[in-house]
């Protein structure tokens, strides 16, 4: 049984940028800005990062994907249908590129003028506070990934997709008056690859969740929780 509540006022990765000294933050694009470490990207756009750097998502919204590779005699490839869907590193966060064959972690933009900065570690040693900072935000993150794989172990499916959802919205959304929405489009095959099932199921459950009044969709197809929906048994 899932029985979500999304009364409490949520604080979504973007409004972290609202508890950073502005004067600080302003620094940091400068600095990057004239060192060449900033980049605006196209939706859909990967980011070409590399392990060892780290990467602030100065504004827009960056989707993470594990891709499996298929070596071959003459070249590697990557394999679309491999492609799983990792979650979003919003406005005002860091994230990192880690290497480990035979899967490699990507980046993409995932909405138009999404701006990425990018530096070593030891340029950190500039502003100490924000050092502090960007290891209590990995923290947080770390956190968040405990969760999600405690959602990915139920059993149902309908269970997963609802606590997947929840998820992101609690991280991400923004307020209306119908509830707390996810405010960038997300399809159902990258749902599906999240929680570990199919486009065609997820478009099934997607809907058995509308008809109950777990969800909503709002604008362009955006997922949106509604403040107070009733619990449901998921069958799936």
């Amino acid at each position: 049984m899932i029985n979500v509540n999304l009364e409490k006022p949520m604080q979504s990765s973007s409004s972290l940028d609202n508890t950073r000294p502005l004067l600080l933050w302003q620094r940091i694009i400068d600095w990057a800005q004239d060192h060449y470490r900033e980049r605006t990207f196209l939706k859909d756009q990967r980011i070409p990062a590399r392990p060892g750097l780290l990467y602030l998502v100065q504004r827009g919204v960056i989707r993470l994907a594990g891709v499996s590779k298929e070596t071959t005699s003459k070249q590697k490839l990557i394999s679309e249908e491999g492609e799983t869907f990792l979650g979003f590193i919003g406005s005002g966060q860091p994230f990192e590129i880690v290497a480990q064959s035979p899967y490699a972690l990507q980046a993409y933009a995932h909405i138009d003028d999404t701006s990425v900065i990018w530096l070593y570690w030891q340029d950190l040693d500039n502003w100490p506070h924000f050092r502090w900072e960007i290891l209590e935000a990995f923290r947080a993150q770390h956190q968040r990934k405990l969760i999600w794989l405690s959602t990915l172990g139920q059993r149902q499916t309908i269970d997963r997709l609802l606590g997947f959802i929840t998820l992101l919205v609690e991280e991400h959304g923004e307020p209306i008056e119908q509830g707390y929405y996810l405010p960038f489009p997300l399809t159902h095959a990258q749902i599906g690859s999240a929680i570990g099932s199919t486009r065609v199921t997820v478009t099934r459950l997607m809907g058995k969740l509308k008809q109950k009044g777990m969800i909503l969709t709002v604008g362009d197809n955006l997922i949106c929780l509604p403040h107070s929906p009733e619990p449901i048994t998921g069958s799936e």
